[in-house]
């Protein structure tokens, strides 16, 4: 068979392609005007045998298969919150084989170097004593907690749970944007997503080998229980949300139940003695460790934020009395402030002795002179971001702003330059997305899912987030963006 048959679409209209054009992003399933790149052939041609209104029907089934779920995440407005259903489109994006090895061992060695650059400055602090980063960064950032060095943690892993960002650029090289050491999310809708495309659209799913990504929650309590002090042969796990107003309490309740935990707030537990203990209709039992999904300043009122009513007093004083495993640990997040990130590659070198396999973006430091010189003179082209701040807030995209907006901006990196970071604008990579009754090219990135325990392991799946406006370059749901099926596959396809 020629390629041109090969490529030939079973309808000879292709309706729903139909006023689809390349742009000048890399496109995820095309490397030239309708013509799929191999691993996406198939799935290709069984689009281009539906109609703009079958394919409707489709979207309106994950619709309602997502609202019958209860799928849905909070967005924020002023004092507001708005609950919606989470937004998925349909057609999925296809990562072949030998992509996905790059990725999973750059994400490997990314999470190493974190975990190791942790473990140090809470510790011996050689990378700053050995000035490989400036020592002001570190001490100087929001969610460095002076309170903790010196302090063990169990096995010496501090993110268990990492969620980083990857971008493609023009050239289809992939680059970490962003790492999420906290209490990275999204990782329920990643799965949620697989799920509702496998019930209202089986077929698509025929001519490919796709991995599995639904054994995560098991993966994820081996990793709690591998942290567990005391070495307890049935430790008791936990998992403590902020409660049914956080943005993504659907995915607190929906991980609780897949790996078969207590859902908890923090006035189901407490501590006696430096010990946790829940509340329940039993008495009090002992807990051993906690996947809690609130910040470092919520949890515990009598070492961090005193007006704190969602953490549990005394919990700090639990954990750096071993008798608690918090994952992710406490202080974390200075591993994902955007003013440390662009010295990760730095920490691979230091710490590994390797090159990084994943190379970040091009990043620009204000802090430093001559780079904030650069960022003033140039905020038309650039994409400011301040270092703290997630879910898309707090920055500035330089070609979609106004004069005034970026007149305000500069006024602020001026005043606090530590606070802020600056990008080049990167067309992400684009991919084919059901808008207005057609498929349109939109933007796009990927957050693979990252697990620390005994062993680093990287789910074959990830969320991939779109952005639905036009030209859009911001993905986050809270910004009005989507997601898609990410389907990792079990070989190559040629």
């Amino acid at each position: 068979m020629s390629e041109a048959t090969a490529n030939r679409p079973e309808r000879p209209d292709g309706e729903l392609f139909d006023g689809y054009r390349l742009a000048a992003a890399y496109d995820e399933m095309f490397d030239a005007p309708l013509r799929p790149r191999p691993h996406y052939r198939a799935l290709f041609q069984r689009l281009c045998a539906l109609t703009g209104q079958e394919f409707s029907r489709r979207k309106a089934m994950t619709e309602l298969s997502m609202l019958q779920d209860g799928v849905g995440f909070t967005v924020y407005r002023q004092e507001e919150g708005i609950e919606r259903v989470w937004p998925m489109d349909p057609v999925p994006r296809i990562i072949p084989a030998h992509e996905w090895s790059h990725i999973e061992q750059g994400l490997v060695q990314r999470l190493t170097a974190l975990n190791l650059f942790l473990k140090d400055i809470y510790h011996d602090q050689l990378i700053l004593r050995d000035h490989v980063l400036p020592a002001e960064l570190v001490y100087q950032g929001v969610y460095f907690r002076r309170e903790f060095v010196g302090a063990p943690v169990p096995r010496d892993v501090y993110i268990h749970v990492c969620g980083t960002d990857l971008i493609r650029d023009v050239d289809g090289t992939y680059r970490v944007l962003e790492d999420n050491c906290r209490t990275p999310s999204g990782v329920s809708y990643m799965l949620q997503n697989r799920q509702v495309l496998q019930r209202v659209f089986p077929q698509i799913f025929e001519s490919y080998d796709v991995r599995v990504t639904e054994d995560y929650p098991a993966l994820l309590l081996d990793v709690l229980k591998f942290i567990a002090p005391g070495n307890r042969p049935d430790p008791r796990v936990v998992l403590l949300s902020p409660g049914m107003f956080n943005s993504a309490y659907f995915e607190h309740t929906y991980l609780a139940q897949r790996m078969g935990v207590e859902l908890v707030e923090g006035r189901d537990l407490l501590v006696d003695q430096n010990r946790v203990y829940m509340r329940t209709t039993q008495g009090l039992e002992r807990v051993d460790v906690i996947y809690r999904r609130i910040d470092d300043d919520f949890l515990d009122p009598l070492t961090f934020r005193p007006d704190s009513t969602l953490g549990v007093a005394g919990l700090v004083n639990a954990y750096r009395a071993g008798n608690v495993a918090l994952a992710n640990s406490v202080g974390t997040g200075i591993a994902d402030d955007k003013g440390i990130y662009p010295f990760v590659g730095e920490m691979i070198r230091y710490y590994l002795k390797q090159d990084p396999l994943l190379e970040s973006v091009e990043t620009f430091r204000p802090i430093v002179p001559s780079h904030l010189s650069h960022v003033l003179a140039n905020l038309e082209t650039l994409v400011v971001k301040t270092v703290n701040e997630s879910g898309g807030y707090g920055m500035l995209i330089g070609p979609a702003s106004t004069a005034k907006q970026r007149e305000e901006f500069a006024a602020r990196v001026r005043a606090r330059p530590r606070d802020y970071i600056a990008q080049p604008t990167i067309q992400l990579s684009r991919h084919p997305t059901f808008v207005d009754g057609h498929l349109d090219g939109r933007h796009i990135d990927l957050r693979p899912f990252v697990l620390c325990g005994e062993t680093i392991s990287v789910v074959p799946g990830a969320l991939t987030r779109v952005a639905l406006p036009r030209d859009s370059l911001v993905v986050n749901s809270s910004q009005g963006g989507g997601s898609k099926d990410t389907w990792v596959l079990a070989g190559d396809v040629r």
